[in-house]
């Protein structure tokens, strides 16, 4: 529910904002949603006990120097008490801006470190087959395989030895 709701949000939002302030308004939100990560702040955003001008209050004065579109942005979503779907309205934000620049981050993930020329390969492996192009980073993980996953676009390649023993097992014992 809540992602609707932020992406009517950021519907609104992209009407109202040249493009060039596209990519500000998204640096600006992702900062502020980085606040919601501590418990703390999320509680105070939450409480019901807290007014909704202090709560756009405590917002904004980390957000001075940004113009009045942004700032009336805010201001609407502590009058409807929204202030809680920042997270999610910059995630869709961030969504919107790969979908028109058409360039996506993925995870390789595996457990010895591949070289940069092997990352560079899938990436362009991944852009022959998406036409998007896909920037991956790797992270380290137990897994005896290698696993690459671009949520954006719902990609998800998994290689592991395990499988590929199970799958060889099953087609030796089907074709006897």
């Amino acid at each position: 529910m809540e992602e609707l709701i932020a992406k009517r949000y950021v519907k609104a939002l992209l009407e109202v904002i040249s493009p060039e302030q596209k990519l500000i308004y998204s640096q600006v939100l992702n900062s502020i949603a980085t606040l919601f990560d501590d418990k703390n702040i999320s509680n105070k955003i939450s409480s019901p006990l807290i007014s909704s001008d202090d709560k756009v209050s405590f917002i904004l004065s980390g957000v001075k120097d940004s113009d009045s579109s942004l700032i009336n942005f805010i201001k609407i979503l502590g009058e409807n008490d929204r202030l809680n779907l920042i997270p999610t309205i910059a995630k869709s934000l961030n969504r919107e801006l790969q979908k028109e620049s058409n360039e996506y981050s993925g995870i390789v993930t595996s457990s010895n470190e591949l070289n940069i020329d092997d990352i560079k390969e899938l990436e362009n492996s991944l852009k022959r087959y998406t036409g998007s192009t896909i920037k991956l980073t790797q992270t380290k993980n137990d897994l005896d395989g290698i696993r690459v996953t671009v949520d954006d676009l719902g990609i998800e390649v998994n290689f592991s030895k395990q499988r590929v023993k199970e799958q060889l097992i099953d087609f030796i014992t089907k074709s006897l």
